[in-house]
């Protein structure tokens, strides 16, 4: 980390954050991968400011479309407001980008959680949740009686995917199916806004009903018979297919990534039908790897640096605090997820001491230590550097370099940014402490080009997972 000296003279007001950092007077026909199928749908939202393409150019049409972001495209859509709030939710704080679209989501009844409390803003959205949305948004309510062998007349989400087909927003795939489990991406999910907007067709935007009903519980999800467990795994692929049946020829229900742990429930050759929270479904066999001993505890503490009193640096409209508290936040929701305990430093804009922020880790029983910070200097450095402390070759120092190296490694391909390296350097925050400990600097926020990126919530989120995957790494070589 090199010194902020001066960082105070490029300080400016926070800007707000959006989805994805929007590209100034674009066209679909400028973004490089749009499928000639959705370019006039896609090109309606665009002029619409209801989505975006991405500051490379790309439109990333196949990517997965996850609650949130959906949320976010309704609201835009319905001009909701977007201040940012608190929720009724405990997994949406204020700090997330469309927590603004979310609560006035739900208070209009457009959305609600699952049965939980939770809202899982990172969850993809499936096709019969799309139906519920996309009816409940626009108040399209079904003419006539449609009928799809794998949709019950008495489902919950019957009456929803029944509207949206019947005015032709949705009329399910060639074989006569409706899939209402199968997951949606950026291109399907504009192409079903756009028709339910389009000013062309018998539906335009409008204010739901006052007298929206109670939402229904989340979709149900197929019966499943299996609830014997005969093994927990781990996974080891950075993202892992999830399939409907033991091979690659049936549809894709979701993914893992590494690191997740998973119930085996059963083996066919091959492959195992693996549960993970309430995703379902058969992987292959060479992705898992036996689950760690209750011996091998892991709990890593993360530490969003700076805080409260202590702005850290300041440039190009970003004040490090806030940015680190928000890449920190995903780093633990990834963590968790994937079954490693997690303590915070901080959960909020406070200064914890140094020395504090350590005791705070070995009070919570941590085995690791991840400090999180954004640089800055000239306008010409640019990049990614993580940081341990070694006086010698113990084996806490021993580990801090291996646990500073796999996040490192995984931290410049995820940002796409220059690879400054692992450097051995005595700041107190990681040499202060009895833990393998790092410290991760993000990107400089001084520079233009890192700062456009710091400034997207699509990189905070793969600089938050690639942290994660390092720290699932650094364990999975521990252990």
């Amino acid at each position: 980390m090199l010194k902020k000296i001066g960082s105070l003279l490029f300080a400016l007001s926070v800007l707000s954050l959006v989805i994805f950092q929007p590209i100034q007077e674009v066209s679909a026909e400028e973004l490089s991968d749009i499928p000639d199928r959705s370019k006039e749908n896609i090109q309606l939202l665009i002029e619409k400011e209801i989505i975006f393409g991405y500051t490379d150019g790309t439109f990333k049409p196949k990517n997965p479309v996850s609650r949130q972001e959906a949320t976010a495209m309704i609201g835009r859509a319905l001009n909701l407001d977007n201040t940012k709030q608190e929720t009724t939710f405990p997994d949406v704080t204020s700090h997330m980008y469309a927590s603004g679209y979310i609560a006035s989501a739900t208070e209009k009844g457009i959305i609600t959680g699952h049965s939980d409390g939770k809202f899982r803003p990172n969850e993809t959205v499936t096709r019969a949740q799309m139906a519920i949305i996309i009816s409940r948004a626009f108040n399209i309510k079904g003419e006539t009686k449609r009928s799809f062998p794998d949709v019950e007349n008495d489902s919950l989400y019957y009456e929803a995917i029944n509207s949206i087909a019947s005015a032709g927003i949705s009329v399910g795939y060639p074989d006569g199916t409706f899939k209402p489990y199968n997951k949606l991406t950026r291109e399907e999910f504009s192409i079903l806004v756009a028709k339910a907007i389009s000013e062309n067709g018998d539906y335009v935007v409008q204010e739901p009903s006052e007298d929206v009903p109670e939402e229904p519980q989340e979709p149900e999800e197929p019966k499943d018979e299996t609830v014997e467990v005969i093994d927990e795994r781990i996974v080891t692929a950075d993202s892992l297919n999830v399939r409907q049946g033991p091979s690659i020829d049936y549809d894709i229900v979701g993914k893992l990534t590494t690191g997740n742990a998973v119930k085996v429930h059963k083996l066919e050759g091959d492959w195992a039908y693996v549960s993970h929270g309430e995703l379902k479904g058969y992987v292959h066999t060479y992705y898992l790897v036996a689950k760690p001993g209750e011996a091998t505890p892991r709990t890593v503490a993360i530490d969003p640096g700076h805080g409260g009193r202590d702005p850290g640096a300041s440039a190009n409209g970003l004040v490090e605090k806030e940015v680190v508290l928000d890449v920190s936040l995903m780093v633990r929701d990834y963590l968790k997820d994937s079954g490693i305990d997690v303590v915070m430093t901080r959960q909020s804009d406070w200064y914890p001491s140094l020395d504090g922020r350590v005791a705070i880790a070995q009070k919570g029983n941590a085995d690791a230590f991840v400090s999180v910070h954004a640089n800055a200097f000239m306008s010409s450095a640019t990049g990614v550097e993580t940081f341990y402390y070694a006086a010698g070759m113990t084996d806490r120092e021993r580990k801090s370099y291996h646990l500073a190296k796999f996040i490192n490694d995984r931290l410049y391909k995820a940002m796409d940014m220059n690879n400054r390296g692992v450097k051995n350097v005595g700041y107190r925050v990681i040499k202060a402490t009895t833990l393998p400990s790092v410290l991760t600097e993000i990107g400089f926020l001084t520079n233009d080009h890192d700062a456009r990126k710091l400034k997207t919530q699509h990189y905070r989120e793969e600089a938050a997972q690639a942290i994660a995957l390092g720290i699932i790494d650094y364990y999975n070589w521990r252990d």
